[in-house]
């Protein structure tokens, strides 16, 4: 019987994580379950660094799941990933393969380790028309009776605080078995990586990336009917190429301003890892220095601890 249910890889955009949660499920008999927020979308490849080549480890190719799931111009959420990845894990383990976790996007990392309890909230449009016209500090009082104020994101516009009474509402009348979410216990790997190393990284990746052709990638989205409006929407390269490619951004403007928002991009992350730990969420972090065997060797003498 293993120790754990899931092993998590995690750590911010250009470290190595694929390879590394590649490596690890090559050695423990495992598969890999994606946490990425952009991968999930068909076309979209260069741009979201699938790099599926990475998948092929000495010989074989390492299974994968929640990559190329859904069509570009949707908008794939939380809630959403939360039922794939239950339908993902539950496969892999009915293989008795080890599931490894692998991604980036915080929210989706953390919406598994925590358990989030989520449920679809569809508009509500009787309690929407009895809100209208109160103002926020009305709103805020009202969403108070429901729960304790944490995120005061909640209530930073009159729509944001309706929207939230409308989910809150919505979880007050069913049942906590519908939304429930499996308690599993994982052994959570980040990748420590000091702040300039991550900079070169990235840096060179981002031109790898326009070498291979990612301009290329956006105008075929364009071309094929996803809108410029859903692409600037997925962020990073998405929405800076496709303003370069609309006419919105100049060349000469692309490379640098996409690095640095790519930069601010990475930073975010590490602060959401870090939020993660205050939240009661034990992350073994391993030097990006050391070699993969050396990584891997860390990890396995993790899970004998």
């Amino acid at each position: 019987m293993r120790k754990f249910d899931l092993i998590t890889v995690l750590g911010p955009t250009a470290c190595g994580k694929t390879q590394l949660a590649v490596a690890l499920a090559d050695r423990l008999g495992g598969e890999i379950i994606s946490a990425d927020s952009r991968q999930v979308y068909r076309g979209m490849d260069i741009g979201t660094g699938k790099d599926l080549a990475d998948y092929r480890i000495n010989g074989k190719i390492i299974p994968y799941h929640l990559i190329d799931i859904v069509e570009p111009g949707t908008k794939y959420n939380v809630y959403e990933f939360q039922g794939d990845f239950l339908k993902a894990y539950r496969e892999v383990t009915a293989r008795g393969a080890q599931p490894v976790m692998c991604g980036g996007t915080g929210l989706y990392l953390e919406s598994v380790l925590r358990g989030y309890r989520l449920i679809p909230v569809p508009e509500n449009p009787e309690l929407r028309e009895s809100l209208q016209g109160k103002t926020l500090a009305e709103l805020t009082e009202i969403l108070k009776g429901y729960k304790t104020l944490h995120n005061t994101t909640d209530v930073d516009t009159a729509k944001r605080a309706i929207r939230a009474i409308e989910i809150e509402e919505c979880y007050r009348k069913t049942p906590v078995e519908a939304y429930s979410f499996p308690q599993l216990k994982s052994l959570n790997i980040g990748i420590d990586i000091s702040r300039d190393k991550r900079r070169e990284l990235i840096s060179r990746r981002l031109e790898r990336r326009l070498q291979e052709g990612l301009i290329d990638e956006v105008r075929g989205l364009l071309e094929s009917g996803v809108s410029a409006e859903d692409l600037i929407y997925y962020g990073l390269e998405y929405k800076y190429v496709t303003l370069y490619v609309i006419g919105q951004l100049e060349y000469k403007y692309l490379l640098h301003e996409l690095e640095v928002a790519i930069h601010q991009f990475a930073k975010r992350q590490m602060t959401w890892f870090r939020g993660m730990e205050r939240r009661g969420i034990e992350i073994k972090w391993i030097p990006f220095e050391l070699t993969m065997n050396e990584k891997m060797d860390c990890i396995v003498e993790q899970m004998k601890n």
